[in-house]
């Protein structure tokens, strides 16, 4: 996939994954790599960029496979700003979509 598709994606991805429920870096990366392919160092940039914006928080947690893991927790303002970016989402998928279907001509 083009890497500035996925460049324009990965905040979005991120935010949807963490409104589910709280998640720490490594499994942020796994869970979008399953759909996305990404690479792991182009996330955490990402996260610390959102929290210090105040779109996350974060706090540790006692892990069984090692050190305490550092999970992201989504914040009302995070919130907000998902909903904005997944009405921009939307209208402009739906641009690009029509544009497609005048442009595309089916064989």
């Amino acid at each position: 996939m083009n890497v500035q598709f996925k460049k324009g994606v990965l905040e979005l991805c991120v935010l949807v994954l963490l409104d589910q429920q709280d998640r720490y870096g490594y499994e942020l990366v796994q869970k979008i790599s399953n759909q996305i392919s990404i690479s792991e160092g182009s996330v955490y940039p990402l996260l610390r960029r959102l929290t210090k914006e105040g779109y996350f928080t974060t706090y540790l947690k006692e892990s069984t496979e090692g050190p305490s893991r550092k999970y992201y927790q989504l914040t009302n303002t995070g919130r907000i700003y998902l909903h904005k970016l997944l009405q921009e989402w939307k209208d402009f998928t739906y641009g690009v979509n029509e544009l497609i279907k005048e442009g595309v001509k089916d064989d």
